[in-house]
């Protein structure tokens, strides 16, 4: 993993779940990193990296991010949000925009950041976390499969436009991980995957060592579309337990 010492890796939504144990993975690994999240100061001590304020469904916070940052290597689009969970009929439209604005927008706004810098000088990952939502069907889900398959699209179309300047564009679609995201999904009960068992969800730390190989020329397979580590080939890749 000597691809991953040294690099400067901004992540989004690193205050819990997967862009904490990311940062953790990365940092172990040599990287500085560098936390766009509501409340980070603390991981930031333990990462010996840095942590910015950042909402964001807002481009100025995303920006400033990425300013304080310097010259970033990797952009990790982690922010994401699935709460609350409902049908259509029951759901409520401020609270299903603002899935939009975090999981869409952000994502946008994380690109748009980082990509005039990363292609000017010739290289740079950006790393989108998608889900098997972006090409489902889930009832009660009908934000985060529209939002995932917005994040899908956004992949493959800035790795066209990008792609032969040295940068690179991918997705990873981690599977269920256990993370508070998972509570909210069981304590709504709706659809098949609010049923499943704890011990169902693979650990999140597996999310950042998936992403460490992907830093390297492994992920330079994967540019425009999601890895997956739901298969057996994808977790054979990243040295992870098979299914």
């Amino acid at each position: 993993m000597e691809h991953v010492k040294g690099k400067t890796v901004v992540i989004t939504g690193a205050s819990k779940g997967i862009g904490v144990a990311t940062a953790r993975v990365l940092a172990g690994l040599g990287a500085r990193v560098v936390l766009a999240a509501q409340s980070g100061d603390a991981l930031a001590q333990e990462t010996g990296g840095i942590a910015v304020p950042c909402d964001v469904s807002d481009f100025a916070q995303v920006q400033a991010v990425v300013d304080q940052a310097g010259d970033v290597d990797v952009l990790v689009n982690n922010a994401g949000l699935i709460d609350p969970i409902a049908l259509l009929t029951d759901s409520d439209a401020t609270a299903w925009g603002r899935v939009v604005d975090v999981n869409v927008k952000g994502v946008y706004h994380g690109l748009r950041a980082v990509l005039p810098d990363m292609v000017a000088r010739g290289s740079g990952t950006v790393i989108n976390i998608s889900s098997g939502a972006s090409t489902s069907a889930l009832e009660g889900w009908s934000h985060y499969c529209a939002t995932k398959a917005a994040v899908l699209s956004m992949t493959r179309v800035a790795d066209k436009e990008v792609r032969g300047s040295g940068v690179r564009v991918m997705g990873l679609s981690p599977g269920t991980v256990a993370t508070d995201m998972q509570r909210e999904i069981a304590a709504s009960g709706i659809n098949p995957v609010s049923q499943l068992s704890w011990d169902a969800h693979i650990p999140p730390d597996w999310v950042g060592q998936a992403i460490a190989v992907l830093m390297g020329p492994e992920g330079n397979a994967w540019c425009g579309q999601d890895f997956s580590l739901k298969t057996e080939a994808g977790r054979k890749i990243v040295g992870l337990p098979p299914l």
